[in-house]
């Protein structure tokens, strides 16, 4: 679901954007997703609350994610096709894979390594097929990969919070880049949007950045940062299909290869599975849980039924089963 409302978003910020300053586009994006994250908050009781000592991190990811980002690819759309755009933002699972990787310890088998592979060469058939068309269109690819970069890095530092309430989260990382981004635009004079521009592109943030970010954190928390990227690059494929229904029909044999090898580094990401036998140190830790998936075995009284939050302990234990990067599960590998 974070995917395909990312996805589509794409040509869509390509579209109501025409004619905007780029702090303007994703000033407003941002805007509508701090709205839908204030809607959107969960109770104490459910979600771990963000504390002080989250703030630097979140300051960075508002930077990263929610400034660099987006304005990055709201000039680069300006300048290239929608679905060269769409496709080259497949590379963000590469930049957040091997960030997860270096930064976290998260596995990278041979298969994994393969799949960056194809990603990386569908990437640079896509910067070839671009350089043909011109200057300009090539600047305008190479930013959105320069967005993919800070995305990728934007997707890192969230693995820490991914465990705090996301509608949180995301209220603060997007009010923090909305307000940034519009000082931006009124210092730089950039033009005033109409009002079905700007309604439209509220409408965008709510939903492929706000509410796809929430969808994100979930995922992240239940299967780490480097699978949720691999999932995630579903999104471009989405966009460019977006961008074909409304009128993109500038694609190449070469963008076709691109967007074929990019499809093949996706998918031999999600085939990757994970079994050994593991040890769980002594852990405590505040957040969203049940007591049906193996993990939390303390006891209350009553017993609660569904997820809640609030502190508690895990004891030592080993064993061995399949299992994927959470918060539980974050034990490094040779």
């Amino acid at each position: 679901m974070a995917a395909a409302l990312f996805g589509l978003s794409t040509p869509l910020v390509q579209h109501f954007g025409q004619g905007l300053g780029m702090f303007t586009t994703a000033g407003l994006l941002y805007l509508g997703a701090a709205g839908v994250a204030l809607w959107l908050r969960l109770p104490a009781t459910r979600e771990a609350r963000v504390t002080r000592s989250d703030a630097p991190r979140l300051l960075w990811m508002s930077f990263f994610g929610a400034v660099l980002g987006p304005v990055a690819l709201a000039w680069g759309l300006q300048r290239t096709s929608g679905t060269s755009a769409s496709l080259m933002l497949t590379l963000e699972t590469v930049f957040t894979a091997l960030l997860a990787w270096r930064l976290y310890g998260e596995t990278m088998d041979r298969r994994v390594v393969a799949a960056l592979l194809f990603l990386v060469a569908g990437g640079a058939v896509l910067v070839f097929d671009q350089s043909l068309a011109g200057d300009n269109q090539l600047l305008g690819l190479l930013a959105v990969l320069g967005a993919t970069a800070a995305w990728g890095v934007d997707n890192s530092l969230s693995r820490q919070v991914a465990e705090r309430d996301p509608g949180q989260v995301v209220l603060y990382k997007s009010g923090l880049g909305a307000a940034v981004t519009l000082v931006l635009a009124l210092v730089f004079a950039e033009p005033m949007p109409a009002w079905s521009a700007a309604m439209a592109l509220l409408a965008v943030g709510a939903t492929g950045y706000g509410l796809s970010l929430r969808l994100y954190l979930l995922a992240q928390r239940a299967f780490g940062a480097g699978r949720t990227g691999s999932v995630f690059g579903f999104a471009p494929f989405i966009g460019a299909l977006g961008a074909w229904i409304m009128g993109s029909h500038s694609g190449t044999w070469l963008l076709a290869v691109g967007g074929l090898l990019m499809l093949a580094g996706v998918g031999l990401h999600l085939l990757e599975s994970h079994d050994h036998e593991h040890i769980h140190a002594l852990l405590e830790h505040e957040h969203a849980h049940s007591h049906d998936d193996g993990h939390h075995l303390h006891r209350h009284e009553p017993m609660p039924t569904g997820p809640h939050s609030h502190w508690h302990q895990h004891p030592p234990v080993r064993h061995a089963h399949p299992h994927v990067p959470d918060a539980h599960h974050l034990h490094t590998h040779v």
